[in-house]
């Protein structure tokens, strides 16, 4: 019985440890975020760009300059990142795009985009671009079993 208590006192304490341990790593995390998104708002220009393709690509296969793929973290060169190749001028690059705009950026439009070394911030005119509703959002097999029973059932209600 005492030796129970010691073990989720124990425990108790390690958890606790981890808790304020990751409070404190978050802090500084949210911290140095906050200085890189200043640095990114100060170097950012407008420009105007051909959107040619975008894919979530891994960084290695995405066309970056080798410098860039030499800077990033090694456990970050395995994940997918928001690419977007893109007419600038006579030039056809290859840029990181926010994750929040992604998906709003239109494919093999002109656009004018806020851009920071590679680093696509916003896009913001879009030319001969019709604003249109959010696309819709890929259903689920449970999704589609039920908007599939909705429709027989409307045509074929039960007597």
């Amino acid at each position: 019985m005492k030796t129970g208590i010691i073990v989720l006192i124990v425990m108790l304490v390690v958890l606790i440890a981890a808790i304020v341990v990751l409070y404190f790593l978050g802090k500084k995390a949210q911290k140095r975020q906050a200085e890189q998104q200043e640095q990114i708002q100060a170097a950012k220009q407008t420009v105007s760009m051909l959107i040619i393709d975008k894919k979530r690509m891994k960084i290695k296969d995405a066309g970056l300059p080798q410098m860039v793929i030499d800077q990033t973290p090694k456990l970050m060169r395995g994940t997918k990142l928001p690419i977007v190749k893109a007419k600038i001028g006579p030039q056809i690059m290859s840029l990181v795009c926010d994750e929040k705009i992604f998906d709003k950026v239109p494919l093999k439009k002109e656009v004018k985009a806020s851009v920071s070394g590679i680093y696509i911030v916003d896009v913001k005119g879009l030319h001969n671009v019709k604003q249109s509703k959010e696309p819709e959002k890929k259903k689920n097999i449970f999704q589609r079993a039920w908007a599939v029973a909705k429709e027989k059932a409307a045509v074929d209600p039960v007597k």
